[in-house]
């Protein structure tokens, strides 16, 4: 398909309130959106603490011993994500977050064929990639092709690889995505792409923790992650960059990680990033089985209302992500009156500046039009009785609007 107009921005990484060791300023209030940010972990704190003390000094490119010490850190957290994703310290980069990764990915490997080329991406991409890819287009000369999605925002991957042409630098879908939770066909894409020499950029920041990621059979040459959407801190990320890739840099300055990322070196969120991504991979069962399950539950509860319908793909999921669109309501109202109750969610259609915007993932997939849509992405902490609560809060809410009556909460 040839590149259409991206819908306004909605959001962008960083927009979400930061929720650190408690899930909100309601004591019992019902945290699911874990999607936008998820909680810092206690011994990701732990860790982080040494490295955001009065006493804790020392730059990581620095030779006297409080930079050694430093360098040490961040090369112990260096060799804890490369083993949490199965792939060299060498290529594992540290960058402020998922966004950076983005646009260092995709600017980078464009950049680095010269002037011109080709990218490949998906209509349902984070605004991250959708903007990069735009702005190529629009002031670098760049040509670009957008592949649609099926009903359950699904890429065909013969799609993506029919699109690709003799001057493709880069093509970008991500793993899975950030509203819907449909898993893409990474394991298909990437070893076709690799074959054919066509370098992958998969966003992951959704997946990781979430689903296993079995990069040796993916085979992507650049990956994106954020550490707060795994338990870590914010502000900090991953770019992992196949060793034998030199992409241009985006940033210049003091040559650091490998000459691609220059800027020192966030000690501390990287100490952080480290024991997140340990604890992630080490905590993956839980959300195969025990999220899975709390997921399951409170879709039955939602679709069990009226004139409710699932968005994404029922199957092919990410394991605490649960959305949906309620017919009859008004999003805003529903979302406003979930929040009064102690429910916290999103809308599938995101907010910007206060004034409410359709998605571009719900038009890419032809969501209807007359329909509430919310996404409830669940955590490890998620408990029963909350599943219960929520089940129970939008019951109520919806039966409010739908009688013309103020969705409050029941108060």
């Amino acid at each position: 398909m040839v590149w259409a107009p991206i819908a306004p921005p909605a959001t962008r990484r960083g927009q979400a309130a930061t929720v650190v060791g408690v899930m909100s300023t309601t004591p019992d209030a019902v945290y699911l959106d874990h999607a936008a940010t998820t909680p810092l972990a206690a011994e990701v704190a732990e860790a982080m603490a040494p490295w955001i003390t009065a006493g804790a000094v020392g730059n990581a490119s620095s030779l006297h011993a409080a930079g050694r010490r430093a360098r040490a850190a961040v090369e112990d957290a260096r060799d804890r994500v490369a083993a949490a994703l199965g792939v060299t310290p060498l290529e594992v980069l540290f960058t402020s977050g998922g966004t950076e990764a983005d646009n260092q990915a995709i600017k980078g490997l464009v950049w680095a064929g010269g002037a011109g080329g080709h990218v490949v991406t998906t209509a349902i991409e984070h605004h991250a990639v959708l903007e990069t890819v735009e702005w190529l287009r629009d002031h670098q000369g760049v040509k670009a092709t957008v592949v649609g999605v099926d009903p359950d925002g699904a890429v065909d991957p013969d799609e993506v690889l029919a699109a690709v042409q003799p001057d493709t630098r880069v093509v970008s879908v991500m793993a899975a995505n950030n509203e819907l939770g449909t898993i893409q066909p990474i394991d298909v894409l990437g070893p076709a792409l690799a074959d054919r020499g066509v370098p992958l950029h998969v966003d992951a920041v959704q997946a990781f923790g979430k689903v296993p990621m079995p990069l040796e059979e993916w085979r992507p040459a650049a990956l994106a992650l954020s550490a707060h959407k795994f338990n870590g801190p914010t502000g900090v990320g991953v770019l992992v960059l196949r060793r034998d890739l030199q992409p241009h840099p985006v940033l210049h300055g003091g040559g650091q990680e490998r000459g691609v990322r220059s800027g020192t070196l966030n000690v501390a969120g990287i100490v952080g990033l480290g024991a997140a991504a340990e604890r992630a991979v080490a905590h993956l069962d839980t959300f195969g089985t025990v999220v899975r399950a709390r997921r399951d539950a409170l879709l039955d509860g939602l679709l069990a209302v009226d004139d409710t319908t699932l968005n994404g793909h029922a199957e092919r999921r990410l394991p605490h992500n649960a959305h949906v669109g309620i017919g009859g309501v008004d999003a805003e109202a529903l979302l406003m009156g979930l929040d009064r109750a102690g429910i916290q969610c999103s809308t599938g259609s995101a907010c910007q500046s206060g004034a409410a915007q359709r998605s571009h993932v719900l038009d890419a997939i032809g969501a209807r039009e007359d329909a509430a849509h919310l996404r409830f992405t669940l955590g490890p902490e998620t408990s029963d009785d909350d599943v219960a609560r929520t089940i129970a809060a939008v019951t109520d809410a919806v039966a409010r609007l739908r009688t013309g009556g103020t969705s409050n909460g029941g108060s």
